[in-house]
């Protein structure tokens, strides 16, 4: 933690560049040698993500992620953010990365990962909310087991939900997983043993503070914010789900509240680690 801010994993049809390493456009701005681009230049996926110390993952027995062959995934590209470069200023280096384990034996279930987040600001000396819901339209089921979240340094409490509408058009929220974001951020076994169909909706919520003087934008530098609820699931005798993201605008142009899709909102629940 004290080297590597956070790193991300990302499974790519094709990588933003075929160096072994480049700027990928957002926190090495202070070194023009580089070549910029994005870490996937078709397909990208989450795969991975660790930030704050966060221990080893380990996948449930039989399932794993497709790589290579006729899967969407045909290159790996790890993204590591730092905080702080000062001690590489003398020249020193750094050799932090991912311990990937894999089989060539298929498996029975393959894996996937959604990421909720949100764009948006967050007002000076304010408590405010970055919201964001997307609809499953895939005729597909799948089966969460991990969740994970990630703000910068204002981020309070982060929290996922499936919601089902029942037969009186009531909205039921089912909570997938709920954390502070400034413990360690590894992926956690999700607090619901549910499925998520066609029809549910997937809604996350990052409450946020803002004790400072000054807006805060979203954005990858650690003077800005992020909102991300990151979802991992298997599926079984089919693939993963081609909807990879789930973004909304953010605040103040995107809430639950201005949503015509959702009711029933536990606005209390989704912002309290007490209940």
């Amino acid at each position: 933690m004290a080297t590597a801010h956070h790193m991300l994993l990302y499974g790519c049809k094709t990588p933003g560049s075929q160096k072994a390493v480049w700027n990928c456009g957002e926190m090495a701005q202070h070194d023009n040698s580089l070549e910029a681009s994005s870490p996937c230049a078709a397909g990208s996926q989450v795969i991975y993500a660790w930030a704050r110390d966060a221990p080893p993952l380990s996948l449930p027995p039989e399932v794993g992620f497709q790589v290579g062959g006729k899967s969407p995934i045909q290159y790996l590209v790890l993204q590591v953010h730092y905080a702080h470069i000062d001690q590489f200023a003398d020249g020193s280096t750094d050799n932090s990365g991912i311990f990937l384990h894999y089989t060539e034996r298929p498996m029975e279930k393959l894996a996937g990962v959604i990421l909720l987040g949100t764009g948006g600001m967050i007002p000076p000396m304010r408590r405010e909310h970055m919201e964001t819901m997307c609809r499953m339209k895939e005729k597909k089921t799948i089966h969460p087991f991990a969740y994970r979240t990630h703000t910068h340094s204002l981020g309070k409490v982060v929290s996922g939900y499936r919601v089902r509408e029942d037969e009186n058009g009531v909205d039921q929220w089912t909570l997938l997983g709920k954390r502070d974001p400034l413990t360690p951020q590894m992926f956690y076994p999700v607090l619901s043993n549910v499925t998520v169909t066609t029809g549910d909706m997937l809604a996350a919520r990052c409450t946020m503070e803002n004790n400072r003087r000054d807006w805060v934008m979203s954005g990858p530098t650690n003077n800005d914010e992020m909102c991300n609820f990151y979802l991992m699931y298997w599926v079984d005798q089919t693939t993963p789900l081609d909807m990879k993201y789930c973004f909304s605008s953010g605040p103040p142009h995107y809430y639950w509240t201005q949503s015509t899709k959702l009711n029933n909102i536990p606005d209390m629940a989704a912002s309290s680690l007490d209940s």
